[in-house]
C-alpha cells in the first residue's frame, strides 16, 4: 500500500534530497511505515537516507551544515507545533544565511471518531492542535504551505524547493494533518515523474549596462576605492571574479562580519576583517571616496564608524539588496542593484577595460598608470605589515603572573599552533575536499578568522546568523554532505566558544556523530562564560565606564564559573566513550603543540571525534 507519505518521500528523493534529519513524533506513522516498506523492498535502504536527531535545533543545524558544503538542500522532519518551536534559533540562522532547507512538520489530526486512518487516538493531539502552526516560523521562511492530499503533494514539494533554491535562497516549511499523510494513493501516483527538471530555480540576475558602466567609471577614476563584502564567497566562483577586479584596479577588500572565505588572505589587497565594534573598522573606510558594497548585510555601523558623506557608494546583492526582511536597514548609495556577484564583477571588469581602452585612444588610459601602481605598492606594504603583526601575536605567549592563575596561551597562540599542526599532519588528497573550519568563536570571531589565514573558497564557514549553537551539528551535517558528494574532507574542525558549545546541545550532537560516524575536531575557547554573544561587550558598548565595567563576568551573571563544565568529557559521555577529550590550560606552546597534535591524529587516523577544552583568560 502506498500513501501520501510514500509520494512525499519519493518526491524528496527524485528532487535530489539525499538526507533527512529527523525527530519523529505521533504525527509520523505513515512516514515510518513507508520507510520500512522501502527497507523491505530495497535491502535495508531508504531514500532519502534518515539521520535521527534527538534535538530539533541540532537537526536543522546539521541540515544547514550539509547545505553549506553541498549547495543543495536537505530535509528536516519534526513533530507538530512543539517540534517546530524546538527548531529554535537554527530557524534564524538558515534564514539569515540564506540556506536552502525543506522543513516538514506533521500536525494534529482533524478527526477524532476514527472516521479516517490517522484519526486522533492520543491525548496529546488535543494539546498540540493550535490555530496556526506555520505562524511559528512563517516570518523566517521563503514559503509555507499545507499538504492537503496525495494527489498534490509532489507539486507542493517541488514548488517549495524551487523557491528555496531561488535567490534569496532560504528555508521553506510544509505541514500536514496526519489523515492527509495517511491517505492511500494508487500505483499511478507513485510512478508519476517527480524530478525538478521543469521546476528550476530563477536564473541569476546581471547588472544593467548603465549600472555596470557607472560603477566601472567610478572605480576607475577613484583615488581611494574600497570593496566591502561579507558572503560573496557563498558562490565560490565569485571569489575569482572579486580577485580579478581587486587586482586590476588595486582595490583593497575589507571583510565585514564574514560568513565564508571571500578572498584568499595571502592576496596583497586583502585589507582585514571587522566585526564593526567601534574603532575596529579598517581605516580605509574613512578615506575611501568610492565604495563597492557587494553581498554584505552590514558594511558599517553608522554610530560606530562610517564613510565620509562625499563617498560614492554602490550596493550589489544577488537576492535582497535592500534587505526586505530586516525591519530597518539603510545604506545611502547612488546605485542599488539586484545582481549575482560573479556576473556583476565580471561585467564591471569588462566595462573597466572598455572604458580604459576608449581613454587610451585619446591618451588618458588609467590601467597600469601611476595612481594604480602607487596604490598597489601601498596596499602590498600594508598587507605585509598585517601578516607580520599576526605572526608576532602568535609567537607572543603570556608571561606567568604572580597575582594568580593565568592562561598560558592566547587565542592567536592557539590558532597559530592549530593551523601549523594541521599543515604538518594532514596531507591533502586530490580526491578529498581539504580541511573545513566552522567558526563559531563569537567574541573571538575576528582573531580566529585572521589567524586561520584561509586561502581556499569554502574552507571556512560560519552560521551566517546570530543564534549560538550551530557549529557542532553543522560539523556533522558537513561530514555527511561531503560523503554524499563522494568527496570527504581531510579534516573538519569546529572552533567554538564555551557558550556556543553548550548552546549546541553537545549531548545530542556527539551522539549523532558517533551513530553516523562523522568524526571532527572541536576546539573550545573556554573563557568561562559568554562574553560577546554578547551581554558583557554589549553592556560595555553602552556603559563603558558604568558600574558593570568594573566587575567580572561571574558578577554580571554571564559567566559559567566558578566551576566550569568539563566540556570535553560531555562529548566522551554522549558518545559512550568513542570521542576523545582533553583540557589544556598550563604549559604554553609545548602543551598546545602536544595536545593538538594528539587530537588531530585521533580524528584523522582513528576516525573519532576529539574535543580540546582550551582554557583562556576568563571574562
Amino acid at each position: 500500500m502506498y500513501s501520501t507519505s510514500s509520494v512525499f518521500l519519493k518526491t524528496l528523493a527524485e528532487a535530489g534530497i539525499t538526507h533527512a534529519f529527523v525527530n519523529w513524533g505521533s504525527d509520523h506513522p505513515a512516514l515510518l511505515e513507508d520507510l520500512e516498506r522501502q527497507r523491505v523492498e530495497s535491502q535495508g535502504e531508504t531514500a532519502p537516507k534518515i539521520v535521527t536527531c534527538p534535538n530539533e535545533m541540532v537537526a536543522l543545524s546539521a541540515a544547514q551544515g550539509y547545505a553549506q558544503v553541498t549547495g543543495k538542500p536537505a530535509a528536516v522532519i519534526v513533530h507538530v507545533d512543539v517540534g517546530t518551536q524546538a527548531l529554535a534559533g537554527a530557524v534564524h540562522n538558515v534564514d539569515r544565511n540564506r540556506t536552502p532547507v525543506l522543513i516538514y512538520a506533521g500536525a494534529s489530526p482533524f478527526s477524532s471518531n476514527n472516521e479516517l486512518r490517522g484519526s486522533r487516538n492520543e491525548w496529546i493531539m488535543w494539546l498540540q492542535d493550535i490555530p496556526d502552526q506555520a505562524a511559528i516560523v512563517r516570518q523566517y521562511m521563503r514559503y509555507t504551505s499545507q499538504i492537503h492530499s496525495g494527489s498534490t503533494v509532489s507539486q507542493v514539494v517541488r514548488r517549495s524547493l524551487q523557491i528555496a533554491m531561488s535567490e534569496p535562497k532560504g528555508p521553506v516549511y510544509l505541514w500536514a494533518r496526519r489523515e492527509a499523510m495517511e491517505e492511500e494513493v494508487g500505483q499511478a501516483q507513485m510512478e508519476a515523474e517527480a524530478s525538478l527538471q521543469k521546476w528550476p530555480p530563477i536564473e541569476p540576475c546581471a547588472l544593467t549596462p548603465a549600472a555596470a558602466n557607472r560603477i566601472a567609471t567610478a572605480l576607475l577614476t577613484s583615488q581611494s576605492p574600497l570593496i566591502i563584502t561579507s558572503y560573496l564567497g557563498r558562490n565560490q566562483h565569485a571569489v575569482a571574479a572579486l580577485v580579478a577586479l581587486s587586482t586590476l584596479l588595486a582595490i583593497p577588500v575589507v571583510l565585514s562580519c564574514p560568513s565564508v572565505v571571500n578572498i584568499p588572505m595571502s592576496h596583497p589587497f586583502y585589507a582585514g576583517i571587522t566585526y564593526l565594534i567601534r574603532g575596529t573598522h579598517s581605516d580605509l573606510l574613512a578615506t575611501a571616496d568610492t565604495i563597492l558594497v557587494i553581498d554584505s548585510d552590514f558594511p558599517w555601523v553608522p554610530a560606530n564608524d562610517r564613510p565620509r558623506d562625499s563617498a560614492r557608494v554602490f550596493v550589489i546583492d544577488g537576492g535582497d539588496p535592500i534587505k526586505e526582511n530586516i525591519g530597518f536597514w539603510h545604506v545611502g548609495a547612488e546605485v542599488v542593484a539586484r545582481a549575482d556577484s560573479e556576473i556583476a564583477l565580471e561585467q564591471i571588469v569588462q566595462a573597466v577595460r572598455k572604458i580604459d581602452d576608449e581613454g587610451a585612444n585619446v591618451g588618458e588610459a588609467a590601467l597600469g598608470g601611476k595612481t594604480i601602481r602607487d596604490r598597489a605598492d601601498m596596499l602590498t606594504k600594508r598587507h605585509k605589515a598585517m601578516l607580520e603583526s599576526l605572526k608576532a601575536a602568535e609567537d607572543a605567549y603570556p608571561v606567568p603572573s604572580s597575582s594568580g592563575p593565568r592562561a598560558s596561551f592566547t587565542v592567536p597562540n592557539l590558532i597559530g599552533v592549530l593551523r601549523k599542526t594541521i599543515q604538518g599532519i594532514v596531507k591533502p588528497q586530490s580526491d578529498r575536499l581539504g580541511t573545513l573550519f566552522l567558526n563559531e568563536a563569537i567574541s573571538n570571531f575576528p582573531s580566529v578568522w585572521a589567524h586561520l589565514l584561509p586561502e581556499r573558497p569554502g574552507s571556512v564557514i560560519t552560521s551566517g546568523g546570530s543564534s549560538l549553537g550551530w557549529a557542532l551539528a553543522a560539523a556533522v551535517g558537513a561530514s555527511i554532505g561531503g560523503t554524499a558528494q563522494g568527496k570527504k574532507h581531510d579534516l573538519i574542525v569546529a572552533i567554538v566558544g564555551d557558550g556556543s558549545f553548550l548552546f549546541g546541545v553537545p549531548s545530542s550532537a556527539f551522539w549523532i556523530a558517533r551513530k553516523y560516524n562523522t568524526p571532527f575536531l572541536t576546539i573550545v575557547l573556554n573563557n568561562g562564560g559568554w562574553n560577546a554573544s554578547s551581554p558583557k561587550l554589549s553592556m560595555l558598548g553602552v556603559h563603558p565606564t558604568g558600574l558593570g565595567s568594573r566587575v567580572s563576568g561571574q558578577q554580571l551573571s554571564v559567566g559559567f564559573g566558578p566551576e566550569c563544565p568539563d566540556y570535553s568529557q560531555i562529548a566522551v559521555a554522549a558518545s559512550a566513550g568513542w570521542a576523545w577529550g582533553k583540557r589544556v590550560f598550563e604549559g604554553g606552546r609545548e602543551a598546545l603543540e602536544a595536545t593538538l597534535a594528539e587530537a588531530v591524529k585521533v580524528v584523522v587516523e582513528e576516525g573519532r571525534c576529539a574535543v580540546v577544552d582550551c582554557v583562556i583568560d576568563t571574562i
